[in-house]
């Protein structure tokens, strides 16, 4: 790895369990490289650098598959925690600049191109018209979810989470073991191909939000079966009290609601379909080089 700064963790061995050593990037260093980045005119999302940075560092698989343990793993750590915390900072020390807001792409701050100048002035920008039709289409898709059968809601989550990368075939995902009264259902998928692990969902398709109440019920049915991770989905959202206590709850918990369920589904194809794609292009400096 040359000069690369690194650190060293534990990680775990998914089918053992063994405990070994292995060497991951330091904070410093991904800040670091992050802003040495070539940003493109029509800059960079955070799964974008993601790519770039393990391609820079040359992660091997062995590190790319690292599992922890809590049972989280190395690479969603390193996009949802680590590359998205620092980028953030460093738009709070004027390094970075996200002018479409939430969710959309990142320039570097230092001499912006006339091109970053034009998406920052100009307010209807491709952008802009891109995150417009995502939230119609996010919110189409909750529609129709809350129009289907109870049963289709049971099919939508086992095929999201087969798209996110838990059980392998949607064939033997999950097995739901009971449905509620109120459309929601409770289901158990296996969290890799070898059913090393089981993640227990609760799902509930509703309108009001969901309270603390239901939250603490799930983490009792989860103590009930010896199980240590959750997930709970609804089309609604949850109140601040039901945040609070999953995040102070033992076990490991994760709340999914309405307009998450909707990102999701968009990111993964779940539910759409690719209409038409636009290819964003850049004069290639090298091509018009005098040199040999």
């Amino acid at each position: 790895m040359g000069t690369i700064k690194m650190t060293n963790r534990t990680a775990f061995n998914p089918i053992t369990k063994e405990p070994y050593e292995i060497d991951m990037p330091t904070t410093e260093l991904v800040r670091e490289s992050i802003l040495k980045l070539d940003f493109p005119i029509e800059g960079l999302r955070i799964v974008e650098v993601t790519d770039l940075l393990v391609d820079k560092f040359q992660l091997t698989e062995k590190q790319k598959n690292a599992v922890y343990k809590a049972g989280n793993r190395f690479l969603e750590l390193f996009r949802y925690r680590l590359v998205d915390q620092i980028m953030r900072d460093l738009c709070k020390k004027g390094k970075l600049i996200q002018p479409g807001g939430k969710n959309t792409p990142y320039f570097l701050a230092k001499n912006p191109s006339n091109t970053q100048k034009h998406f920052m002035q100009h307010k209807h920008s491709i952008e802009d018209i891109y995150q417009k039709e995502r939230v119609e289409l996010a919110s189409q898709l909750l529609e129709e979810i809350k129009n289907n059968e109870p049963s289709f809601f049971e099919k939508l989550v086992i095929d999201l989470l087969v798209k996110m990368g838990y059980g392998g075939s949607r064939e033997d995902a999950g097995k739901a073991v009971g449905r509620s009264g109120d459309g929601g259902i409770d289901g158990i998928i296996k969290e890799d191909r070898l059913g090393l692990d089981v993640v227990y969902i609760q799902a509930k398709r509703q309108e009001q939000n969901v309270g603390e109440p239901p939250i603490r019920d799930f983490v009792g049915a989860l103590d009930g079966e010896g199980a240590q991770k959750g997930i709970f989905i609804t089309t609604s959202s949850f109140s601040d009290k039901a945040s609070r206590f999953a995040e102070r709850s033992s076990k490991t918990l994760v709340l999914i609601d309405g307009q998450q369920l909707a990102q999701y589904m968009i990111e993964h194809n779940v539910g759409v379909f690719i209409t038409k794609t636009y290819e964003i292009k850049r004069v290639d400096s090298d091509y018009f080089s005098n040199e040999e």
